[in-house]
């Protein structure tokens, strides 16, 4: 058993590090993407799109020679790390819901990005102006939260409906004399994702990696004990309202590709599915994120093959890790400790 369990944490730390060298690998591939004007990163750009376009001739594909299909791609990795890492705080705090109200409240930003678009001529990211909003969405439910005394999930349910309906008056509005169409914001789709949307994703991960490593202790007490964090003079306010925030701009990056309805998936299915293995909450983190990147690299694999929406291919792909996990969990419930 010991054997077994010290092989099976070897096979995980070279998931993590392979993982980690693809992450990195698709945050480098955006900076080149990002700085192909420069004379030297320009042949080196080039020199990728000519083997891009050996791997296109030998698999028989017509993917790896263009562009926007590396940016896809990239932002997907980039997802299947970033949300379920975030993730696996929020399913712990039993705040699963909060990832789908956020996105409703950033398709409010892209709404209203969109009709001044539309109307003023103005050409900027629409994802960044639904970062914003969804980060002031963030901050209002923390607010709600702290400053109200219904039940903790009342805020939320608050925030998601009242977006999404000024998300869709908006549209409605917009749509008679500008000709506004966000079925793919909706939905999610490969088109969606621009370059300045690849780069925000990019930015969006080495931040969020960055700072939940940073605060790895922190995060974890007041997951697990907000009380006790609260007696040890910790600032579970600020921790909280960051862990909201970080959640708000992954569920931004992460709506290119999956769309409002879907988006908050990756930030749970992953994660329940390595509850169902998983032995710490470390292991837990490890799990969902190699959960997740099956999910995306499957899922793309699944919706290039068959002509598929990717966002519900990557979806359909993790129940199915989720559902594998159950079968393979010698546990009728989680039991995580804290290490």
């Amino acid at each position: 058993m010991t054997q077994r369990r010290s092989f099976r944490r070897r096979l995980e730390h070279v998931g993590i590090a392979v993982t980690a060298v693809l992450a990195v690998a698709m945050v480098v591939l955006l900076a080149i993407d990002a700085l192909r004007q420069v004379t030297i990163v320009g042949t080196l750009y080039e020199q990728l799109r000519i083997a891009g376009w050996w791997a296109d001739h030998y698999l028989g594909t017509n993917v790896f020679y263009h562009p926007f299909m590396w940016r896809s791609i990239a932002t997907g990795i980039l997802i299947g790390v970033v949300a379920p890492l975030v993730g696996t705080y929020l399913v712990h705090r039993e705040m699963a819901l909060i990832g789908e109200t956020l996105a409703h409240t950033a398709f409010a930003g892209v709404a209203v990005g969109l009709l001044v678009s539309s109307i003023t001529g103005w050409d900027g990211s629409l994802m960044v102006v639904a970062l914003v909003v969804g980060v002031l969405g963030a901050l209002a439910v923390q607010w709600l939260a702290e400053r109200t005394d219904t039940y903790g999930d009342v805020p939320i349910a608050i925030m998601l409906t009242g977006s999404f309906a000024v998300g869709t008056l908006i549209i409605s509005y917009g749509r008679g004399m500008t000709g506004i169409n966000v079925q793919d914001f909706i939905f999610g789709s490969i088109s969606v994702v621009t370059p300045s949307g690849a780069r925000l994703m990019a930015v969006i991960s080495v931040v969020v990696v960055a700072v939940t490593v940073a605060t790895y202790k922190q995060l974890l007490f007041i997951t697990f004990d907000e009380q006790a964090a609260r007696v040890a003079r910790l600032n579970v306010t600020w921790y909280n309202t960051l862990l909201i925030v970080m959640t708000a701009v992954v569920v931004v990056g992460a709506m290119q590709i999956l769309g409002v309805i879907l988006v908050a998936a990756m930030l749970v299915v992953p994660v329940a599915a390595a509850t169902q293995l998983a032995q710490s909450f470390r292991e837990t983190i490890y799990l969902s994120i190699l959960f997740g990147q099956v999910a995306v690299i499957g899922g793309f694999v699944l919706s290039i093959s068959q002509s598929l929406p990717t966002g519900g291919s990557i979806v359909v792909v993790a129940i199915a890790c989720y559902l594998l996990a159950v079968f393979a969990s010698s546990r009728s419930s989680p039991a995580i400790s804290m290490h």
